[in-house]
């Protein structure tokens, strides 16, 4: 499943004692043929596997409209192969002339300097403001954006229409009072596998992005200032959480020993529950189910509070500042950030547009989703700030352990405020 982030699997010192010892080197060997022709080396864990996601459509177009230029793109697994091998050649000075990034990148590789700074490129001025920092370190802008991917609620609107429900809920009251009407009529309810432990995060944040976000959009910046705390700010989404435990409608015990990709989503599939979180990036498998389908945001307000989208700032286009093809390495992400040339990305999956607030061509079922974007209620996954890769993964494991009953809220929140902070708070 995508969008798992995982901390640097190479150890960066003894990398760094390799790069000392590597040559200069122009980016995996790029440079002008005698014709003139420029070859461009291009890398991403999109474009092949089981995400082809329209790239090698795009890149023909890109080819075709910049015959000077020869494309060579490569295809590398996500995650941790991606992480490693790439890592390595950015020490060592010989990785593609253009990466492929997501926000946790362009954090740590942008810090080491490794990234052209794009910010004078026409397209930046375009990007979503709210989206600016993901792809900036510094102030620079060092990435293009390629989507905005929605965290929220898939519904089998089939099995709520036996229970009498006519629509998803829009607030917790209301989800509350769908999941009791469920169990009443013998209904699967909500489907909350989390094994690998992101289904808790996920909720947890879905819901913040209406409890915490709505009320204080700044909050990520008033955390890393020492402002708020997670103690204060967040024991509304995990009492949600805990509630629906309490109520009876998820067995937390079971939910830890089930897996999110691997038996979770199939599950849902089948029909075995009304309700399953996930993101917009299982939309193209989703859609083939045999039932009625809804993707809405978490419904986390009160009575009658509309509730705000999570969406996730996903992959990106960074250029090599050790590339001696400059030009034609941003010539290529020009390419990428036309809205025009990104639409086939964006369709595949099932994503969002990153440049500007419009949602024209967005995929229907992506409507409530796409309606939160244009009406500015939406937070943004807050991968770029306090949810890095390692304390990520230390929220995750916290949270498997209150789901299992060992911590209350009060005790959860003050682990997650701990293993969040900064360093130097």
């Amino acid at each position: 499943m995508r969008k798992l982030r995982r901390p640097l699997g190479l150890a960066v010192a003894a990398l760094a004692v390799a790069a000392s010892l590597a040559p200069s080197l122009a980016a995996c060997g790029s440079g002008a043929s005698s014709d003139g022709t420029t070859t461009l080396h291009v890398v991403g864990w999109k474009g092949g596997g089981a995400e082809p996601a329209n790239v090698a459509q795009i890149n023909a177009a890109f080819q075709k409209s910049h015959p000077k230029i020869k494309l060579d793109f490569s295809y590398v697994p996500p995650n941790d192969v991606y992480q490693q091998k790439i890592q390595s050649q950015l020490l060592a000075g010989n990785a593609a002339d253009v990466v492929m990034v997501d926000p946790q990148k362009v954090q740590i590789w942008g810090k080491s300097g490794y990234f052209a700074d794009l910010g004078q490129r026409s397209w930046a001025a375009s990007i979503s403001p709210a989206v600016k920092s993901f792809v900036s370190y510094q102030d620079k802008v060092l990435a293009s954006p390629m989507e905005l991917s929605p965290v929220g609620v898939y519904v089998n609107l089939d099995i709520l229409a036996k229970a009498g429900v006519t629509a998803p809920p829009t607030d917790f009251p209301a989800f509350l009072a769908a999941l009791g009407k469920l169990k009443a009529a013998g209904q699967p309810g909500y489907s909350f596998p989390d094994a690998q432990g992101y289904m808790a995060e996920f909720v947890m944040l879905m819901s913040a992005a209406t409890t915490v976000y709505q009320d204080n959009p700044n909050w990520d910046q008033q955390f890393l200032q020492g402002k708020v705390t997670f103690p204060q700010s967040f024991r509304e989404p995990l009492q949600q959480i805990q509630q629906l435990g309490t109520n009876g409608y998820v067995d937390f015990k079971n939910a830890v020993g089930t897996d999110e990709a691997t038996t979770g989503q199939p599950d849902f599939l089948a029909g075995k529950s009304a309700f399953f979180a996930g993101g917009s990036w299982s939309a193209a498998a989703l859609k083939k189910a045999p039932f009625k389908l809804a993707f809405v945001p978490w419904p986390g307000g009160k009575v009658g509070v509309k509730p705000s989208a999570l969406l996730f700032p996903g992959t990106m286009w960074a250029v090599n500042a050790r590339s001696s093809q400059q030009d034609a390495a941003k010539q290529y992400v020009d390419f990428w950030s036309s809205s025009q040339n990104l639409a086939p990305y964006l369709s595949a999956e099932v994503a969002i547009s990153p440049f500007g607030a419009s949602t024209a061509g967005a995929d229907p079922l992506l409507a409530t989703m796409a309606d939160a974007y244009a009406t500015k209620r939406f937070a943004l996954f807050p991968t770029n700030t306090w949810n890095l890769a390692a304390p990520e993964t230390k929220i995750r494991s916290i949270l498997q352990n209150f789901l299992l009953g060992k911590a209350d809220v009060t005790a959860t929140l003050t682990a997650i405020q701990n293993a969040a902070k900064p360093a130097n708070s």
